[in-house]
């Protein structure tokens, strides 16, 4: 009873240098863990951990950066979006329309990643990125200021992501054509399947038993059975 009272005192102590802690509406775990996980989304595009150096300043992913990150992690699963090798920087150059065949090439798009990265990478980073599109902004756009032609050049990758071809359709062949035409196999194999090609099942694996009593192939089955159990009708008086 001593320690309970104990803590009743303390509680109203507390209660009294903050008068306003039960005016305080508390926030359902949903909305915490939301928070939490746009903080860590925040903190990642700035390149910091929680309690890091620059934290406290979360960073709003650019339409710019995101794209880039689709295109970094196109067909790489343990890509982690912060750097993108040669052969996605071609595709976001040539799926964004950057290459046009007259002033961009690819060659040129190659010779700009060479020229961007580090020698001992094979990948860019994003400001790299941010570097070569300049590159090619000057070189694509040859009438424009600097700062206009990378607008320009922003504007057409900014939103988009990665174009995925159509799947290959299966080319038919004779033989595979042959092997699956249910209307031409022999022996047991026919009888697995009916007139349609579709399996039986287990009945077309399996000898199943009659034990109907019946000879096998007579016509009136079931006959005897419903001539025994006819309702007989009352004859009137």
């Amino acid at each position: 009873m001593a320690n309970h009272k104990d803590n009743v005192d303390d509680f109203k102590v507390q209660t009294a240098r903050h008068p306003n802690i039960s005016s305080v509406p508390l926030r359902p775990h949903s909305e915490q863990s939301k928070d939490r996980v746009s903080k860590r989304l925040s903190t990642e595009s700035n390149g910091t951990s929680e309690g890091g150096v620059g934290s406290s300043t979360p960073v709003e992913v650019t339409a710019l950066e995101e794209s880039f990150r689709r295109f970094a992690i196109h067909g790489d699963t343990r890509a982690t979006g912060k750097e993108m090798h040669g052969k996605n920087w071609s595709k976001l150059c040539k799926d964004c329309s950057v290459i046009d065949g007259k002033n961009i090439t690819l060659t040129d798009v190659d010779i700009v990643f060479s020229k961007v990265k580090k020698k001992s990478c094979r990948t860019i980073t994003f400001d790299e990125f941010k570097v070569a599109l300049g590159e090619l902004a000057r070189k694509k756009y040859k009438d424009k200021t600097g700062e206009e032609a990378e607008a320009e050049v922003f504007k057409l990758i900014e939103g988009k992501a990665p174009i995925i071809a159509g799947v290959t359709r299966a080319v038919a062949s004779p033989t595979v054509s042959r092997l699956t035409d249910t209307t031409k196999f022999t022996g047991s194999h026919k009888e697995r399947f009916d007139d349609t090609g579709r399996g039986k099942g287990k009945a077309g694996r399996v000898d199943i038993v009659d034990t109907s009593g019946y000879v096998s192939g007579y016509k009136h089955q079931g006959s005897y059975e419903k001539k025994i159990n006819k309702p007989t009708v009352g004859k009137p008086m």
